[in-house]
């Protein structure tokens, strides 16, 4: 008899002790009228974009501020065959770029992302925006179904493009900009009538349509200067959505063609990247020379 006592307390205790926790919390929270505190956690909107990246060089705000996006990462490798990912080879030239400029002293320089992780398309021309870029260069390797293709070529937006961001970034700011503060040049869209805000819209988008272009040629010239071979000599247009930024000139970068042996031995090398990297970097700081009136 005893055996089985014991053996029925053993088994009644976890019990007993359990009902007790219950019923002394149950006192206690009846007894204050809840919790003594609650953690809240605020998550971030569906088309919120990533949180913002650090601003690196001068500490002064009027330097001009140039956001350099490598293309992919994370889930998204892009273009290569084997081991060479574009992922990896867009952000080692990115921070070769971002290394030369900073090297100069007279550009600030942010990175999109400085790691392999994922950024959606619409938020890398919106971190930008956000940290009121001058100029946004995006970082590709293209690709193509004959590895004979190769050479290096520039991207601005095509005039469809331009037309499909003006639509949807009037509707955003008809829609928002109240919220927000939607901002073209600085002037909140909200607070003007329609026709200003297209106009200024209007104007604003050829300012930097022409500085894309700029930012464009400038960039395949030192190219051509510095040995790289073009794919093509002149820029290119396209309606791609990194380059929908309406009042920042964009221009995406195509690198080289990952999936000919030439063009990827150069493109993976510390060498190829080195020479790529001053190339873009002679070209963004004559752009900003050359804005400047210096």
């Amino acid at each position: 008899m005893a055996r089985r006592v014991q053996i029925g307390l053993l088994l009644t205790a976890p019990l007993a002790v359990l009902a007790f926790v219950l019923v002394l919390n149950h006192t206690l929270v009846r007894g204050q009228g809840g919790y003594d505190y609650v953690v809240r956690m605020d998550l971030p909107a569906l088309d919120a974009p990533a949180d913002l990246p650090a601003i690196e060089g001068p500490s002064d705000v009027s330097v001009p501020l140039v956001v350099i996006d490598p293309g992919h990462g994370g889930f998204d490798p892009g273009a290569g065959q084997g081991a060479l990912k574009e992922k990896r080879v867009a952000l080692q030239i990115a921070r070769a770029i971002r290394d030369d400029l900073l090297a100069h002293g007279d550009v600030r320089v942010a990175l999109t992302r400085d790691t392999d992780r994922f950024i959606a398309l619409s938020d890398r021309p919106a971190i930008a925006r956000r940290l009121n870029a001058d100029l946004f260069l995006s970082i590709h390797a293209d690709s193509a179904q004959s590895d004979q293709a190769r050479g290096a070529s520039a991207y601005v937006l095509s005039e469809k493009g331009n037309d499909e961001a003006a639509q949807r970034f009037a509707a955003s700011a008809r829609q928002t900009g109240a919220e927000k503060g939607q901002r073209i040049n600085g002037i909140v869209i909200a607070d003007t009538s329609d026709r200003v805000g297209a106009i200024l819209l209007d104007l604003s988008q050829s300012g930097t349509q022409a500085d894309s272009a700029r930012v464009a040629g400038l960039l395949l010239d030192e190219l051509t200067s510095a040995g790289v071979r073009l794919h093509r000599r002149r820029a290119q247009t396209a309606a791609l959505a990194v380059l929908k930024a309406p009042d920042i000139p964009s221009v995406l970068f195509e690198t080289g063609y990952i999936n000919n042996a030439d063009d990827a031995a150069f493109l993976s090398s510390r060498k190829g990247q080195a020479v790529v990297a001053d190339a873009a970097s002679r070209a963004i700081r004559r752009f900003f020379a050359r804005k400047a009136g210096t």
